[in-house]
């Protein structure tokens, strides 16, 4: 059974349930909570800003991001970076369906 990946988007967010979410990676589905899902956004923003990225490339050209109360460590190039920094945008911006 083979699984494919979509190598310009390897990082996917979705909702599972009422503030229960999965972060989709190459390897595996994290699951996490909406203030796990905080502090993601917080740390990938931090990471993305103009200064950050300048230090990134200059010295290791990856980051390495502690997910789910450091149960999951995930390896980003820059670009993987910024893909997720986008997908995370566009997740907290979008409209949310309303379960009842």
């Amino acid at each position: 059974m083979s699984r494919e990946v979509d190598a310009t988007y390897p990082y996917q967010i979705k909702q599972a349930t009422f503030c229960k979410y999965e972060l989709v990676t190459p390897n595996k589905e994290i699951h996490l909570n909406f203030p796990q899902m905080l502090e993601l956004r917080r740390k990938v923003n931090e990471l993305t800003t103009f200064d950050s990225l300048n230090e990134i490339i200059n010295s290791h050209n990856f980051a390495l991001i502690y997910v789910a109360d450091k149960e999951h460590l995930l390896y980003l190039d820059v670009p993987q970076l910024l893909k997720l920094q986008e997908e995370l945008a566009v997740f907290f911006h979008s409209p949310a369906e309303v379960y009842v």
